[in-house]
C-alpha cells in the first residue's frame, strides 16, 4: 500500500507552516511511515484503545469477518488461566495477581497487586469472548508476566495515568490495552485548548470515538496507528519509560514468534491486538521477521495467587487518570453503537443477557488496503445532527434527579438546559451536544450556588448516563476460601453475596447450629476491613458462652477483601492461624503482641497446641525487652489468661507457669531502673507492680525468691513525686512502712510550703498505686481530704486545677474506685454533713474503759467466744475480761460485727 500522495501533501504543509520543513517534516513523514510499517506486517495488527467502544465495535466487526484461528492478546501472560472464569461474574471485574509473600523484592514492597480491569465496552473482552466460545479458536496471552511487571516498574506502574487509589482497586497496580494518552503535557494542553474541551476523555470522545463510530476496518486501523504514532513521536524522551515501553514489545513479539513456530499456525490466520501505541513500535525485535536477541529474564521466587475481584467505572477512572462519568458514558456509547451498526458483539455464554453464539459464517476475503487516511483527514468534521428528543428527554430526567435530591428544580430549568446545551455545543463547534456539554448545561442552571443533599448535579448526569456500574464476581469464580466462608453462613439464610448491608440475628441458645456462623463471623470480623462484619449485639470473651448475637454484614461490598482472603489459604482458620504466627514472630513484636496472639487463638481457634506455642514464644520475648512500655498490656492480658485456664483447665499450662516466674524475676530486675528512669512512666511502673503483688504468691509457689523483691525496693530511689509516692504505697503493702508513717509523711508535704505545689503529683501516684495496692483507697481519700481542709484558699484554689488535671490524665480509669471509698466514708446526705466527724479524726474510746461491756457482750454470747477462743488457739475458752485484755483489737471487730447484725 503507498501512501505517496499523503506524504506530499504532509511535506508541503510542513513547508508552508515551518521556517524550515527539517524538524516538522521529519516528524509528518515519520507517522506515515510508521503506518505504512505496521500495515505491511505479515501478521495482522489491531490498534485499540481501552474501554473505548468505536475500538470494541472495530474488533467485533472484524473478528466476525477475519475469523482469527488465535488471538494475541496484550495482558499478562499469566492471568490466562483466569479468563475463563469471566463467564460466571458480572462486569465490570478486573483480573488480579497477588503476592503477599516476596522473594526478589524489598520487603516494603508487599503485598503486590496488579489488576487488570474489563469492562463490556472493550476491545478485550470482544477478543476474549470470541476466543473462548468459539471451536478451535486459541487465546494467548503475550505480555510479561506480573511478576516483570514489578521487575521492570517497581512498585507503582507510571502509565501515565494518575495512580489514585480507589475503592475497589485499592492501590494495585492497573495493566491495561492502549494506554493512548499524550504522555507530552504541552501537546494534551494543546489539544485540549483548540478542540474547547476540558479533558482528555471529552476530547477523545469528540474527535476519535464519533468519527470512528461508523467507520470501515482500514479506515479504524489507520487512524489508530497514526494517534499511536503522533503520541509515540512527540513523548518526552524519559530513558526509563522508554526502555519499559520498548522491552514491552520486544517481549510481545517474542512470545508471539515463539508460538507461531511451535503450533504451525499461519501469520494470516493470527490477529495481535495491543494498544495503538506499541502498534509501531520500531524495535528491532518488531515482526514475524525480527529479531531474536530478547533475553525474557525468569521471574522472581515470589509466589503469586490469581483471581477476579469486582470493579467499578469509578475504580477504572481513579486508576488510570480519567474524568469522572467517561467509563459510564463509553458504555452507553458502547449501547448506541452495537443498537446503530448493527454489529453483533460478542459475550461468554453464561453471563446474565448472554444467548448462545449463533455458527459464523464464513469468513470474507480481506481487499487490499487502501489509503484512507489521506481521505480522513482532508474531510470536515461531520456534525451530527441534532437529536431534540434525546437532548429533551435529558433534560427532563436531569430536573426530576434533581427534585429527587433537594433541588428547587422547575420546567424552566429543564427548558434553561435544553438550550444551554444547544448553545454550549455551538460554541464549541458541535451541532449536537454530548454528554458533557450536557453536564456543563445541567450544572450552570441547577446547581446555583449550594448542593443540598449528598449529590451534585455532575453526580446526578453520571448517574443519568449509566451510573457508576459495579460488577461481581460470581460463586463458582470465587477462590475456595470465599467459596467455603458463603457455604458456612448459608444457615442465615441471606443474600450475602449482594453489595449493601444485611442484618444477621443468631438466637445461638434456640439454634445451637448457627453458633458455627457466630465463629465464622468473628473470625471474618478479625481479618477483614473495618465494616465488611460488624457486631451490634454480643461478644466474646474468654470463659463465655454467646447466647445471642445481631451482626451487620456487607460481604459483597467488601467482594475484594474476602478474595484477597483466599490468596492467603483455603480457610479462614488456616489464614488466622498464619497471621497470628506472623504477628508473633515479627522481629518487632513485643510481649504484649504476643500475648494478643495467645488471647485470639484461644478466643477464635480454641487451639490449645497454638496458644501454648506461642505462650512460649511469649516467654521468649518477655526475657528479652530491656524496657517497661509494655507493662500495663502484659499484666493485662497474663490476668485474663491466668483466670481463663484457672476455671477451664485442671492445671495451668507450662507456658504460663514459666511466664509468671520469668516476669516476676524479669520486673524485679527492672524495678530499681524503672523508678530512676524519666522515659517509664508512673503507669509502666504501676503497671510493673501489680504484676507483682497480683502473681506473687503464684510465683512463690513455682519457686520463686521474694527476697529478689525486697532487693529491688531497697535498691529504687524515686525522685519524681509520683513515683515517690508510689514507692510509698508499695512500702505499706510490703509492711516495711505504716500507715501511721504515711500519714506522718503525707502532712509533712501540706506543711511544707515548697512542696505544697507538688502536692498533686503525689496524690497521683496513690492514685496509680490503687491498682498494686487497693486496699490504699481509704488512705487516699483521707490525704485528698486533709489538703482541701488544711490549705487556705489563696494556697487551694490555685492548686486545684492541677489536681483536676492531673487526677484525668493519669488515674482516669483509677477514679471510679476513688470515688466509690470517698462515698462509702463520707456521709450520704448534705444536712449531715456538718456533724459528721471524719474516721481518721475521730478519737477512739479506751479499751480498758469498754472491757466490761465487751466482757458482758462475750458472756451473753458463749459460743461465739468458744468460737474466738478455738481460732486464736486457746485450749480453753477463758473470762470474757481475760479475752477482751488480751485480743483488743478482735473484741472490737466482734463487736461491730454483733451490732450491724
Amino acid at each position: 500500500m503507498s501512501f505517496d500522495a499523503l506524504r506530499t501533501r504532509l511535506r508541503e504543509a510542513a513547508a508552508a507552516l515551518a521556517d524550515g520543513p527539517d524538524a516538522l517534516e521529519g516528524i509528518l513523514l515519520g507517522i506515515v511511515d510508521d503506518v505504512a510499517h505496521a500495515e505491511r506486517e505479515p501478521l495482522e495488527i489491531f490498534p485499540v484503545c481501552h474501554h473505548s467502544p468505536a475500538s470494541a465495535v472495530a474488533m467485533a466487526r472484524r473478528l466476525r469477518q477475519k475469523q482469527p484461528k488465535v488471538v494475541y492478546l496484550e495482558l499478562c501472560e499469566d492471568m490466562a488461566p483466569l479468563l475463563t472464569e469471566l463467564r460466571n461474574c458480572r462486569l465490570p471485574v478486573a483480573v488480579q495477581a497477588f503476592a503477599t509473600e516476596v522473594d526478589g523484592f524489598p520487603a516494603e514492597w508487599a503485598p503486590l497487586s496488579v489488576v487488570a480491569p474489563i469492562t463490556e465496552a472493550s476491545a478485550e473482552y470482544q477478543a476474549i469472548a470470541y476466543a473462548l466460545d468459539t471451536p478451535g479458536v486459541e487465546l494467548v496471552l503475550v505480555d510479561r508476566s506480573s511478576d516483570h511487571v514489578f521487575q521492570w516498574d517497581g512498585p507503582r506502574t507510571d502509565s501515565g495515568a494518575a495512580e489514585e487509589e480507589s475503592g475497589l482497586h485499592g492501590d494495585a497496580v492497573g495493566v491495561e490495552i492502549g494506554d493512548l494518552r499524550p504522555r507530552f503535557a504541552e501537546l494534551e494542553e494543546h489539544l485540549l485548548h483548540h478542540g474547547r474541551v476540558r479533558h482528555w476523555s471529552e476530547w477523545w470522545h469528540q474527535y476519535v470515538e464519533l468519527p470512528l463510530g461508523d467507520s470501515d476496518h482500514d479506515t479504524y486501523r489507520q487512524v489508530m496507528l497514526l494517534i499511536g504514532s503522533l503520541f509515540r513521536r512527540l513523548a518526552p524522551g524519559d530513558p526509563r519509560r522508554v526502555r519499559v515501553d520498548e522491552d514491552r514489545e520486544r517481549y510481545m513479539w517474542t512470545r508471539m514468534r515463539e508460538h507461531l513456530a511451535a503450533s504451525g499456525i499461519a501469520a494470516a490466520d493470527a490477529l495481535y491486538v495491543c494498544g495503538a501505541f506499541h502498534a509501531v513500535s520500531r524495535v528491532a525485535e518488531f515482526g514475524l521477521h525480527g529479531s531474536d536477541t530478547f533475553e525474557i529474564s525468569p521471574r522472581s521466587a515470589s509466589t503469586w495467587q490469581y483471581g477476579l475481584i469486582p470493579s467499578s467505572h469509578a475504580a477504572i477512572e481513579a486508576q488510570f487518570g480519567l474524568a469522572g462519568g467517561s467509563v459510564s458514558i463509553a458504555a452507553t456509547e458502547w449501547a448506541n453503537n452495537v443498537k446503530r451498526t448493527k454489529v453483533k458483539a460478542f459475550r461468554l455464554v453464561g453471563q446474565a443477557g448472554a444467548k448462545k453464539p449463533a455458527k459464523l459464517p464464513e469468513p470474507a476475503p480481506d481487499a487490499e488496503p487502501s489509503d484512507k487516511l489521506s481521505g480522513f483527514l482532508r474531510r470536515p468534521p461531520v456534525l451530527d445532527r441534532l437529536d431534540e428528543a434525546e437532548l429533551l428527554g435529558w433534560s427532563v430526567e436531569i430536573v426530576r434527579a434533581a427534585r429527587r435530591n433537594g433541588y428547587l428544580a422547575s420546567t424552566a430549568d429543564a427548558i434553561a438546559v435544553y438550550e444551554t446545551s444547544i448553545l454550549l455545543a455551538g460554541m464549541r463547534d458541535r451541532a449536537k451536544p454530548t454528554p458533557y456539554d450536557f453536564q456543563d448545561a445541567a450544572i450552570t442552571c441547577i446547581e446555583k450556588d449550594t448542593v443540598p443533599g449528598r449529590r451534585d448535579v455532575r453526580h446526578l448526569v453520571e448517574i443519568m448516563m449509566g451510573g457508576d456500574r459495579i460488577g461481581q464476581v460470581g460463586y463458582d469464580a470465587l477462590p475456595p476460601l470465599a467459596r467455603d466462608v458463603h457455604d458456612r453462613l448459608a444457615p442465615l439464610n441471606l443474600k450475602l453475596d449482594q453489595r449493601g448491608v444485611r442484618r444477621a440475628l443468631l438466637d445461638i441458645a434456640g439454634q445451637p447450629e448457627l453458633k458455627a456462623c457466630s465463629d465464622v463471623l468473628w473470625m471474618l470480623r478479625y481479618l477483614m476491613p473495618h465494616g465488611a462484619v460488624r457486631p451490634i449485639m454480643g461478644e466474646r470473651r474468654l470463659g463465655e458462652q454467646p447466647i445471642q448475637e445481631s451482626w451487620d454484614l456487607a460481604l459483597g461490598t467488601h467482594q475484594r477483601s474476602l478474595i484477597e482472603l483466599g490468596y492467603e489459604g483455603v480457610s479462614v482458620e488456616q489464614v488466622l492461624e498464619q497471621r497470628l504466627r506472623r504477628a508473633a514472630y515479627d522481629p518487632q513484636a513485643t510481649a504484649a503482641t504476643v500475648l494478643k496472639a495467645v488471647e485470639d487463638a484461644t478466643l477464635y481457634l480454641r487451639s490449645r497446641r497454638l496458644a501454648d506455642e506461642l505462650g512460649t514464644r511469649a516467654l521468649e520475648v518477655l526475657t528479652t525487652e530491656r524496657s517497661v512500655d509494655g507493662a500495663p498490656e502484659v499484666l493485662r492480658r497474663a490476668r485474663r489468661l491466668l483466670a481463663y485456664y484457672r476455671t477451664s483447665e485442671p492445671v495451668l499450662p507450662q507456658w504460663i507457669e514459666s511466664f509468671v516466674k520469668a516476669g516476676y524475676a524479669h520486673y524485679c530486675t527492672l524495678l530499681p531502673t524503672s523508678f530512676a528512669d524519666e522515659d517509664a512512666t508512673v503507669h509502666h511502673v504501676a503497671a510493673m507492680l501489680s504484676f507483682l503483688f497480683s502473681m506473687e504468691n503464684l510465683a512463690l509457689s513455682l519457686g520463686c525468691d521474694r527476697t529478689q523483691l525486697e532487693l529491688a525496693f531497697a535498691q529504687s530511689h524515686p525522685k519524681e513525686p509520683q513515683k515517690v509516692a508510689l514507692l510509698w504505697a508499695a512500702q505499706v503493702h510490703l509492711g516495711t512502712l505504716s500507715r501511721a508513717e504515711l500519714r506522718a509523711r503525707c502532712d509533712d508535704l501540706l506543711g511544707n510550703p515548697l512542696v505544697v505545689p507538688a502536692y498533686p503529683r503525689y496524690l497521683s501516684g496513690f492514685v496509680h498505686a490503687l491498682e498494686p495496692v487497693p486496699g490504699l483507697a481509704e488512705f487516699v481519700v483521707e490525704a485528698v481530704s486533709n489538703a482541701f481542709r488544711l490549705l487556705p484558699d489563696p494556697v487551694l484554689l490555685p492548686w486545684l486545677p492541677t489536681l483536676i488535671s492531673t487526677l484525668r490524665s493519669g488515674g482516669a480509669e483509677l477514679a471510679p474506685l476513688l470515688i466509690r471509698e470517698a462515698g462509702r466514708i463520707f456521709p450520704g446526705r448534705l444536712a449531715a454533713l456538718d456533724e459528721w466527724v471524719p474516721p481518721w479524726l475521730a478519737e477512739p474510746a479506751p479499751v480498758v474503759r469498754r472491757s466490761a461491756q465487751r466482757a458482758t457482750l462475750l458472756a451473753a454470747h458463749p459460743a461465739t467466744c468458744d468460737a474466738v477462743a478455738s481460732l486464736l488457739g486457746l485450749d480453753s475458752a477463758p473470762s470474757g475480761a481475760e479475752l477482751v485484755g488480751r485480743h483488743p483489737e478482735t473484741a472490737v471487730a466482734v463487736e461491730a460485727l454483733l451490732a450491724s447484725r
